[in-house]
């Protein structure tokens, strides 16, 4: 073997290093060039006389190819799925609760869990049960249980 050359498992051991490193650095870049490299191996292992031009030609296009492909199909998060997400108060909408303090003129507080919500709704003495109706802000909207 001559310096120049590449043998098939050459290849191989690219792509399990550029596997790897896309295990340590996620991202997708080197998923693809990885699996270029494992293509390119096996196309050497059935084509021994392929010149080691032509094989770098062949992982620089698969690799792009298959970049620029998944990057087109990718899955994208659908805004359905989780419609609340990073708003927190409107995941609250619809459920029930106990007031933790009195709504007068108005205003009272809510404790759901950790944190103490700052409610708008009818006058209510503590201890009410409230639905939660909408959001404003980082204020919830309540509404009387009956």
């Amino acid at each position: 073997m001559r310096l120049h050359e590449l043998l098939y498992w050459h290849w191989w051991v690219a792509a399990l290093l550029l596997l790897m490193l896309e295990a340590f650095a996620p991202g997708a870049v080197f998923l693809w060039m990885g699996v270029s490299a494992a293509v390119v191996g096996l196309l050497l292992l059935l084509m021994p006389q392929l010149a080691l031009a032509a094989q770098l030609i062949v992982f620089g296009v698969l690799a792009l190819i298959a970049f620029f492909a998944w990057r087109r199909f990718k899955p994208q998060a659908d805004a359905e799925d989780q419609p609340a997400l990073n708003r927190r108060g409107e995941s609250y909408v619809g459920r029930h609760f106990t007031l933790s303090e009195a709504i007068v003129n108005g205003v009272g507080e809510l404790r759901v869990d950790d944190t103490q919500w700052r409610v708008v709704g009818p006058d209510l003495p503590s201890g009410s049960a409230v639905r939660v109706t909408g959001t404003e802000g980082a204020t919830l909207k309540v509404e009387a249980l009956r």
